[in-house]
This record gives structure tokens, C-alpha cells and sequence, in this order.
């Protein structure tokens, strides 16, 4: 087993079973979406952009907010009683409300290729909206300024559009989960996906730099494996002991500020309405507060915005038209999506970062590799 199949198995991963079976287990198996990762440079930055871009013509979107201490930015926009129909991109990053910037440089990347709210006669004539939220990592890496900036946002939205449809997404220590880091742990990206039984296909990924932990101190098991499917692999009690004790020494060494956030980004190809998607971006936190406690405080700023690309109808019995009951499948789906995204998403690290930010140990680094039951 290779060492990423071994991640997508302790997360979860739909493949170990039957039926229908997402292509990559990441947010991109959405038809037309991509990812793209950018990195603020520099040996003291600790901080990075990441932007998921919809196909051409743009997507419905919503967004849901839950944490106490939001960073965010065109937000408003999504509101189903406001006038913008459709986005091309949305925007996570590090360097709190500073890495807003970021979006900036997306702005002007869809400006020149025409795509946004067009407001003149000629085509060029466009205002692209893109809705964008943020992580605390300031100072992580030891330079309080090294944060993103439209260059960085730039760099990550050509990065997407050069990727190839349905690309794997890149998860761990990239992107925004550059400097992420949660319950002492490093954090980072991860994605999920699955396909329900209708064919239609349910993704996300998620940026975890959380106050909360992921991870159950009484046995060391991811608490989103809990809830993954199969049985959680349970670490040997003295290994448990052990990162128990290096978490501790680590905290006493440094204890940094309790300001963090998780975000996510859940997506479908199914056709929802704007009032649609935004519950699917509310019923998408009961994924995060399965994967991480506690959750939802005043100093996380927990955000989730939802993409819909319209491809499929939403089931419905013969003769019939969709029902509103028929979106449960897909709500319940976009919960346990962002459940998996989170167990990737710590899992994923292989070495965690220690420097004038703070000591945070990857997961795997304490624990090992353990096989799932």
C-alpha cells in the first residue's frame, strides 16, 4: 500500500467499498471545477493562497458562517436575496484578514479573461466576484509579514486554470494549509468525495487550523474516523502516551496565540437553486463539529461556502418533479464529505514545523502508520 492510499483509507475512503466510486476522492471529481496552491516565499513565511475555480459561465454559490471571528470578504454577495447569480472562484488563505488580498490578484486574473459580472456593452466590461475567507497563521513562521497578497492570489488561480480537469488535489502543508495547524497538531488541505446512488457527485475541501482538536485525547483516533465508515484504527496505548507527552512539552515550550479557523469548500454538480446551496453549506458544519472539538468559538472564524455547477437534476419518482426532500441525500453527503477532508487533512503531513512559530508535530509523526481494521 502506498503511503497516499494509506491516507485515503484511515479517512474513509468510499473506493474500500461498493457502488459507485468517486475518480480521485477530492473536490475536482465535480465536473469543471479546479484546484490551484500558491505559497507566500521566503524561509520565515509560513502562509499560502488557495482558490478553487469554477468552469466558464460560473457557478451558484452560498456561504455559511459559524465561527465567532470570520475574516471574510464578498460574503454578502452570496445571499440569496442579492443580485450576483453566479461566481467564478472563491478564495481561501492564510494571513487573516491581510492574506484578503489575495483575492485581489484572482479579480484581476478573471478580469482579463472576460469572466465576471458583466456591467458595460463590451464584453471586457466585467466585475468578477470572488468571495473569499481566511486563516489565522501570522508570525507561524516567523516573519509576522510574510502573509499573501494578490500575487499570491494570482499564482494560485493560474495554477488552477493550468491544471488538468478532475486533477488530484494536492493536500497537506500547501496552499492555505501552509501554516495551518490544529489542537497542537499541524494541520493542512484535505478533499473527499463521493458519488451518490443517483450519479450525482458530492466534494470538498477543507483548509483545518483549528483551536479545537481533531484528534480524541483518551485514544488518539482522529475523531472524524469515528464517523468514516468501517472501524477507526486505534494507536498502541504507549505510542498514545507518547505523543500525549510531546504535545505537552511542545505547549510549555510555546504557546501561541488561540486565533485559527477552519474553512471548506463543498461542491456539487447537481442544479440547486441559491436558497439550495446555502443549505448545503449550513448542513456541511455538522461534518466539521463531528471532525473537530470544540468548534464554532469566538476566536475560529468556521466558514463554508457551497458550489453548485448545475449538471444534474436532482432526482426525482417517475412523472414526477424534484421534491424538496430529494436534496437530503446530497445534504447528508456534503456533511460527511467535510468529515473525511478533515481526517485527510491531518492526516496528510508528513513532517510537522518547528520554529520561531511554535512547535506543532505532524500526526503521523507521533503515531506512525496504522493499518485500518
Amino acid at each position: 500500500m502506498t503511503e497516499q492510499q494509506d491516507i485515503r483509507q484511515r479517512a474513509g475512503d468510499p473506493r474500500d467499498g461498493t457502488g459507485h466510486r468517486p475518480l480521485h476522492d477530492g473536490l475536482t471529481d465535480v465536473a469543471g471545477l479546479r484546484v490551484g496552491h500558491a505559497r507566500v516565499p521566503g524561509d520565515r513565511a509560513l502562509s499560502g493562497t488557495t482558490v478553487v475555480l469554477a468552469p466558464e459561465g460560473g457557478v451558484v454559490a452560498a456561504v455559511d458562517v459559524r465561527g465567532g471571528g470570520p475574516g471574510t470578504r464578498e460574503t454578502d454577495a452570496l445571499d440569496p436575496r442579492n443580485v450576483v447569480q453566479r461566481i467564478d472562484a472563491v478564495v481561501l488563505t492564510g494571513g487573516s484578514a491581510y492574506g484578503l488580498d489575495s483575492a485581489g490578484g484572482v479579480m484581476a486574473w478573471l478580469e482579463e479573461h472576460g469572466r465576471g459580472v458583466r456591467v458595460g456593452p463590451d464584453p471586457a466590461h466585467v466585475v468578477p466576484v470572488v468571495p473569499a475567507a481566511c486563516v489565522f497563521d501570522l508570525g507561524r513562521g516567523g516573519d509576522f509579514g510574510a502573509r499573501p497578497d494578490a500575487s499570491t492570489g494570482r499564482a494560485a488561480v493560474v495554477a488552477a486554470a493550468a491544471s488538468g480537469p478532475h486533477a488530484r488535489v494536492e493536500t497537506g502543508a500547501v496552499g492555505a494549509g501552509t501554516g495551518a495547524v490544529v489542537g497542537g497538531l499541524r494541520g493542512g488541505v484535505g478533499t473527499a468525495s463521493t458519488v451518490l446512488e443517483s450519479g450525482i457527485t458530492v466534494g470538498a475541501l477543507v483548509v483545518v487550523n483549528a483551536v479545537g482538536s481533531a484528534v480524541d485525547p483518551e485514544t488518539g483516533v482522529p475523531y472524524g474516523s469515528y464517523f468514516a465508515g468501517g472501524r477507526p484504527s486505534y494507536p498502541d496505548p504507549v505510542v498514545h502516551g507518547e505523543a500525549l507527552r510531546r504535545l505537552a512539552e511542545a505547549r510549555e515550550r510555546f504557546s501561541p496565540p488561540p486565533l485559527n479557523t477552519t474553512l471548506a469548500v463543498v461542491a456539487t454538480d447537481a442544479a440547486l437553486t441559491r436558497a439550495q446551496a446555502q443549505k448545503l453549506a449550513g448542513t456541511a458544519h455538522d461534518g466539521i463539529a463531528r471532525a473537530v472539538r470544540p468548534v464554532h468559538l469566538l476566536n475560529d472564524g468556521d466558514t463554508v461556502f457551497a458550489l453548485a455547477t448545475g449538471a444534474r437534476e436532482l432526482p426525482s419518482a417517475p412523472g414526477s418533479p424534484p421534491g424538496p426532500l430529494a436534496l437530503n441525500d446530497l445534504l447528508a453527503a456534503g456533511a460527511d464529505t467535510v468529515t473525511r477532508a478533515i481526517v485527510q487533512a491531518v492526516l496528510a503531513p508528513s513532517e510537522g514545523v518547528s520554529g520561531p512559530g511554535g512547535e506543532f508535530p505532524a500526526y503521523r509523526e507521533l503515531y506512525g502508520t496504522v493499518s485500518r481494521d
